[in-house]
């Protein structure tokens, strides 16, 4: 309990590990480069709170189940806190289809699977004033790390010391017997951890999308527009959206764009094209009408979207001692599943029980590494399973010569077919399909289980016909007409791709 800990980074990752560490009766300090949060709202929060380390803070923003229970088993006070706020929880049934909601009959396992939604500003910005309060938490704002202390023990291991930190123009060693690094994707220390001779290895693959989020607030927050057969979130090929309610009568919408789809991309950008193709989007058109509700953001852009796995041991054995890199320090995934802020909280639980099961450095490194690969590392290949899948969808879809073959069609039809027809048209299936998508349970562990299987054999046997009232209406319309409205050329990505 006596250990110097010192966690790099304020953001999400930063105060789960800050929050858990502090529960446990540890003390540590949190440096963080860019200035606290203004004293005044959530609304203050976002329109001025500078935060140049997270690039993502107004993107479209939510807590999947997984962190909702962390939040609400381990800290009630915390959660009052959010909802008192404005941030709203998401139940199991809220997100039935309509054809489900008369014969919905919940079932105790059902309150685990609510979603905690808002701005990311506003969740944030709760969560720094409440870990502020705590005893055991330290902050120190405007601290730029620019470097990390190392040496090597008896046996020649690599070890942390610390860090090397500029605050208020000068320049300072932090020492600490535990680094935590929750600097994020931007986090330059795995580097600097390298050129010591760490030889940290990584895998990484394009997530294959852009995205783009532009925030709204409804003229009467008491007065959304009412659910329809149609969801809020669809994927047309060419484009994939959502629609995110917020805190305090505010919503947010994102599309993505696949990165071939490049004049697309280039229009999107501009307010008047994104709200243009929110219109002729069913599930979302009614949130944006100005009589609706007003725009009160510009579209906030984000590339170069990639999933990243960093390898802290090899063979079992560490690379590097007394440092655990968190969140997107270590893993990084597409937002499309919005499973960052999860990760971060499990590894925050996982570092905890580290650090309670051993004081071996040794022993430390191979459990935390050990325990981020049980939990998350089957939902990290089942993320990258499933860009690489729609990348390779988005680029056929181009290429006019392109023909699936057998086992693409029967894929297609599996997915289309069975799987969503039959989770629309069950409530057992939707639970356990949820669970497995709010990390609640293993990915696809309920296409595992032979009941599961059967009853989707099964609506793949009776046809398109007969499930006919299983299908979604339309989503909206097809990329020709689409890219016609906004006056881009549909052809010219197809001829280019073909010229390439």
């Amino acid at each position: 309990m006596s250990e110097r800990i010192l966690v790099v980074g304020g953001g999400i990752a930063g105060l789960w590990t800050a929050l858990a560490l502090a529960r446990k009766g540890r003390e540590l300090t949190l440096l963080e480069r860019d200035p606290p949060p203004p004293e005044a709202s959530a609304d203050e929060a976002f329109e001025s709170w500078e935060r140049k380390g997270v690039g993502h803070l107004r993107h479209s923003h939510a807590f999947l189940a997984r962190l909702h229970i962390l939040i609400r088993d381990n800290y009630p006070d915390l959660m009052e806190e959010l909802l008192a706020a404005g941030c709203r929880e998401l139940k199991f049934a809220d997100g039935l289809p309509l054809s489900l909601q008369e014969s919905y009959r919940p079932v105790p396992g059902d309150k685990d699977m609510t979603i905690l939604t808002s701005r990311r500003t506003t969740l944030e910005f709760i969560m720094r004033r409440y870990a502020a309060r705590q005893q055991g938490i330290r902050f120190e704002t405007g601290t730029l790390v620019r470097g990390i202390l190392t040496d090597r023990d008896a046996a020649g291991q690599l070890r942390v010391t610390g860090v090397r930190a500029e605050q208020n123009g000068e320049t300072k060693d932090w020492l600490a017997d535990i680094v935590i690094d929750a600097a994020g994707k931007n986090s330059q220390m795995i580097e600097w951890l390298n050129d010591a001779g760490a030889c940290i290895s990584e895998e990484t693959e394009r997530a294959g999308i852009l995205y783009f989020t532009r925030h709204y607030r409804l003229h009467d927050p008491e007065n959304e527009p009412a659910r329809t057969k149609i969801p809020g979130a669809g994927d047309l090929g060419f484009i994939k959206y959502g629609l995110f309610p917020a805190d305090n009568g505010c919503f947010s919408i994102t599309l993505a764009v696949p990165e071939i789809e490049m004049e697309l991309r280039r229009a999107i950008v501009r307010p008047e094209n994104f709200d243009a193709i929110c219109a002729q989007l069913p599930g979302i058109a009614q949130w944006t009408p100005s009589e609706t509700s007003r725009p009160v953001s510009r579209v906030f852009g984000m590339g170069e979207l990639i999933s990243r796995w960093r390898h802290m041991t090899k063979d079992g054995e560490p690379r590097v001692l007394n440092f655990f890199p968190i969140g997107d320090s270590v893993i990084r995934t597409n937002p499309l599943y919005g499973r960052g802020c999860s990760f971060a909280g499990v590894a925050a639980e996982a570092l905890v029980e580290t650090l309670e099961r051993s004081n071996d450095p040794h022993e430390r490194a191979r459990f935390y590494h050990a325990q981020l690969a049980k939990e998350l590392r089957q939902h990290y290949d089942d993320m990258v399973k499933q860009d690489l899948a729609a990348a390779k969808r988005a680029r056929n879809a181009l290429d006019p010569d392109y023909k699936p073959g057998v086992k693409a069609r029967l894929f297609k039809s599996f997915a289309e077919d069975a799987i969503m027809p039959a989770i629309r048209g069950d409530v057992e299936l939707m639970r356990a399909f949820m669970r497995s998508f709010h990390m609640v349970d293993a990915p696809n562990t309920w296409l595992r289980d032979p009941r599961n299987v059967s009853k989707v054999l099964r609506t793949w046997a009776r046809g398109k016909k007969r499930n006919a009232d299983l299908y979604p209406p339309k989503l909206g319309p097809g990329r020709t007409e689409m890219l016609s409205s906004l006056g881009i050329s549909p052809t010219a990505d197809p001829e280019r791709l073909k010229s390439a």
